[in-house]
């Protein structure tokens, strides 16, 4: 039976920590899903579509990864694809602490669900999407923060078709 993991998040934007995790998890499942949170109520900084389209072009040398949006609860995502493994990426202690209560709160509803934690390596310990969106909105080159496949000018011109649309 194919093992198939699903690594939630809002991944806005996707950074080289999440890349890790996913690689790193590839050598444990056989097929990852990337689940692109949908929230209505929170501010973007990217759409949901811009988010999937520079996560797959991240991926574009593996079939192994899937990219989809989702909203609603994660437990429910995992049973629509058949997963019963959620993958999280481990920075901090504080993360442990949050990452542990939702893996409860998961289990909680669906006992069919386990939650795998896996530690980011010591040097994207302080890479978090805030701090890319934080540099990036300040002028700043993010290409290092950002998966191999993807620099400073994708986020832009993202961002730009999205001024437009707005305008538009």
């Amino acid at each position: 039976m194919e093992k198939i993991a699903v690594f939630p998040g809002s991944f806005d934007p996707f950074t080289v920590g999440h890349e890790e995790i996913v690689r790193r998890g590839l050598r444990l499942f056989d097929r990852i899903i990337i689940a692109v949170g949908v929230n209505p109520v929170k501010r973007e900084f990217l759409t949901t579509e811009h988010r999937i389209q520079l996560i797959r072009k991240a991926f574009e040398d593996t079939d192994r990864v899937e990219v989809a949006p989702y909203s609603g609860l994660t437990v429910d995502f995992c049973r629509k694809v058949h997963s019963h493994i959620l993958i999280r990426g481990l920075r901090t202690a504080a993360d442990f602490e949050y990452e542990r209560s939702v893996g409860q709160a998961n289990r909680a509803m669906d006992n069919e669900i386990e939650t795998a934690f896996i530690l980011t390596s010591t040097v994207n310990t302080f890479v978090s999407s805030t701090i890319v969106r934080n540099i990036y909105m300040n002028g700043g080159d993010v290409t290092k923060f950002l998966p191999e496949r993807l620099t400073t000018a994708d986020l832009q011109r993202c961002e730009e078709i999205q001024r437009r649309g707005v305008r538009e």
